[in-house]
């Protein structure tokens, strides 16, 4: 995955004063719902994944709320691992590894990581380009244990359409950074994942205009 500036119209990640610590703002407002999905689909107990944990507030906040799950962080941004590890530290959570610099779009890494239970990925997708995007896609699948679920969340082409002019306007902002990058269609996600042994388990409605979806690996 290359590093790429943000669009102007995305929410970026703020230095916390006095920590190490770095505070998305829409991080915190998406937490609460996708917390909510993520308990209805988790097994009681098992490992758990993060991919692209970003600032480190989504994987507390499931960590608590998820105690029996092992959960593991992973960023490709060593700034962004140092955010991480601030916030596992402030919250002492005995069920949180510490976080993996690791690039979720390149090949190898899920035999490092299989088996897992679940594995969670939120607004990444529209950020990387369709190629990366395969290549996460098929590393998720194989580091999934038999019966796994995956999760996706973020903004998608609803059937190829952008469903509001707030999305038009944000995935223009993405393409004009970066051209091969941009909102991917729900159909081409869910057929990407079907290719790999993926099953659809759940589409769901997500506030702002944005989607779950739910995957689970043949058994």
């Amino acid at each position: 995955m290359t590093f790429r500036n943000p669009p102007p119209n995305a929410s970026i990640a703020t230095k916390t004063e006095g920590s190490k610590k770095l505070f998305a703002p829409s991080a915190e407002r998406n937490a609460p719902a996708i917390c909510n999905v993520l308990k209805s689909i988790a097994l009681r107990q098992g490992n758990a994944l993060e991919l692209a944990s970003g600032t480190g507030q989504h994987i507390v906040i499931l960590a608590k709320a998820m105690p029996n799950i092992q959960w593991q962080p992973t960023e490709v941004d060593p700034d962004r691992i140092t955010s991480i590890q601030a916030y596992i530290d402030e919250t002492n959570c005995s069920n949180i590894s510490n976080p993996l610099l690791l690039n979720a779009t390149q090949s190898g890494w899920s035999t490092k990581l299989y088996p897992m239970d679940l594995i969670s990925l939120s607004n990444l997708l529209h950020l990387i380009s369709m190629s990366e995007a395969e290549t996460l896609i098929a590393e998720a699948a194989t580091a999934l244990s038999k019966g796994g679920r995956l999760f996706f969340y973020g903004p998608f082409k609803r059937s190829g359409e952008l469903i509001s002019q707030g999305d038009i306007e944000f995935d223009k902002g993405i393409r004009a950074s970066a051209p091969d990058t941009g909102y991917k269609n729900d159909h081409w996600v869910i057929s990407q994942a079907s290719q790999n042994g993926l099953v659809l388990a759940k589409t769901i409605e997500m506030p702002a205009n944005n989607l779950a979806l739910v995957f689970q690996k043949e058994p």
